[in-house]
């Protein structure tokens, strides 16, 4: 009996842990408005699905990313640090390296120590190869995912408007022949090829360019840079979002008796808009709608996935947004024009590329049947918490230098009563451009270090506005951010300053 009674109190305690450690599926939109989803306002067309994660756990009104582009997001999501403290982490070019150091402690990372399996499946852009070296997209692809913590990527290498048009299945090219080798670069080489400058292959393209996607053509749309060959390997465009789907089912039944991480990084709603044929024409906005349509599908798929393999009532659904909209992103897809009344930002100004409110809050929901009670949370998260987090509720604890700006607000995501959020937010653009937004509390501080600042009013083509370099608002009175208030309030005003340079200096948050 003295043996038994020990047995079983292990065996209890080790269940309770593992009740603690549930599945996570981290669903980020690529190019999502705070104002795109219905259980977000539109009444233009609807998303049933995702209405359905947020009618079932709680939607939050200040829910952020990190930056206003999609590298460095993606970047301090898994990093757990902002990613303006590491230099090269703008928006990665076709040939770039892989920008996250193998050194790194990861959000993957974590999630291992914690006995997750973890598996990133979409969208990457986060570069491939060693420094200095780049991918050798004909070879062996590494440094990538597999060297930051994930144990299975299966993926669109950098994002669809920058070539190659191929997927990257753990370290390989998949399907790629040898006899047919893969050449990039963003200059072209010896090889002829149709491009988006040649006016006569301009008036075949199935979706015109408007500004920079004018290089090598694929799928009768040009693109940023140049490739060749790998022709066995190159995919067609409106299959991306089944694609993602498929691997994911596959993956999830592969992994569903242990705990699993998920990354479901959606190319949707992305440049170049492209959805399934099946989608085309869902609603009356065009393509960038119809993605967004084409994104809530996906993320059906997934729920009814968890329900078919009976692991709902242990499975974290958090849904997030690498940044704001953007209507005309170098595509003639009619996204301004047929517009409408449809405020893909929400009440917010500004949209990707900017600081303004637009740029970096977005969609986000958590979902866990059973665990989380429905609600609406007016509580401060952003994804770059997502890493202090979940690994602080999985029992692993992070090292001093690691994730230097992720904050534990685990409480906060669940619902939990009385739980906070974090108290400010640092936003960046794409880095190198010195724009700035620090927000705490209700008061929000624009620093312009080149006295411009970008995409003002997402609803119009990307413009270049002339600021003061320091502007300070108050986000409850004005949420658009129109009337600089610094005059007014010159004490916060140098106190902001303050403490947004100390931030921006200290190497770290947390």
């Amino acid at each position: 009996m003295k043996r038994i009674l020990p047995l079983f109190l292990c065996l209890a305690t080790s269940f309770a842990v593992a009740a603690e450690k549930p599945n996570i599926i981290v669903i980020m939109a690529d190019d999502m408005g705070y104002g795109d989803l219905s259980c977000y306002g539109t009444t233009s067309f609807e998303t049933p699905h995702i209405d359905q994660l947020a009618a079932e756990g709680q939607r939050f009104t200040s829910g952020y990313c990190s930056a206003s582009t999609c590298t460095p997001t993606r970047w301090s999501f898994l990093t757990g640090t902002y990613a303006f403290r590491e230099k090269g982490t703008g928006i990665a070019p076709p040939n770039g390296h892989m920008t996250i150091n193998p050194d790194t402690t990861t959000l993957p990372d974590l999630m291992g120590k914690a006995g997750y399996k973890a598996a990133v499946i979409g969208k990457w852009h986060l570069g491939l190869g060693a420094k200095g070296v780049g991918p050798d997209w004909n070879g062996e692809l590494k440094p990538g995912p597999l060297e930051i913590g994930f144990d299975h990527c299966f993926l669109l290498p950098t994002t669809n408007d920058r070539v190659p048009q191929v997927y990257l299945k753990d370290h390989r090219i998949l399907n790629l022949d040898p006899k047919d080798p893969l050449w990039v670069g963003m200059k072209k080489s010896s090889e002829d090829h149709p491009t988006g400058q040649d006016p006569e292959e301009r008036a075949k393209l199935k979706m015109d360019w408007s500004h920079g996607h004018n290089s090598t053509i694929h799928n009768g749309i040009s693109r940023i840079g140049f490739y060749t060959g790998g022709h066995a390997a190159r995919f067609r465009d409106e299959d991306l979002a089944d694609k993602w789907v498929e691997q994911s089912k596959a993956w999830l039944d592969a992994n569903k008796d242990d705990p699993f991480f998920l990354f479901f990084a959606s190319h949707d709603l992305h440049v170049p808009r492209i959805p399934h044929e099946r989608f085309q024409g869902a609603t009356k906005l065009g393509y960038r709608a119809d993605a967004i349509v084409q994104l809530d599908w996906c993320v059906g798929e997934l729920m009814k996935k968890v329900d078919e393999l009976g692991i709902a009532d242990n499975t974290l659904f958090v849904f997030c947004s690498d940044n704001g909209p953007v209507m005309d992103d170098g595509y003639k897809d009619f996204a301004l024009e047929k517009l409408g009344t449809h405020d893909a930002n929400g009440p917010y100004s500004g949209g990707k590329y900017s600081v303004y409110e637009g740029g970096t809050r977005t969609p986000f929901i958590t979902r866990w049947k059973g665990r989380i009670k429905p609600g609406v949370s007016e509580e401060l998260v952003c994804t770059i918490d997502l890493a202090a987090s979940l690994s602080s509720f999985a029992g692993v604890k992070l090292g001093e230098e690691d994730c230097r700006d992720s904050f534990d607000v685990m409480g906060a995501l669940l619902g939990e009563d009385g739980a906070k959020g974090r108290d400010h937010l640092v936003q960046q653009d794409n880095g190198g451009r010195g724009n700035w937004g620090f927000r705490e509390g209700n008061w929000k501080l624009h620093r312009n270090d080149k006295g411009q600042a970008r995409n003002a009013v997402v609803a119009q083509t990307l413009t270049n506005t002339k600021v003061n370099k320091f502007r300070l608002f108050n986000i409850e009175n004005d949420p658009t951010e129109q009337k600089d208030v610094a005059a007014e309030n010159p004490e916060k005003f140098e106190e902001m300053k303050t403490k947004l340079q100390a931030l921006i200096k200290a190497g770290r948050s947390r």
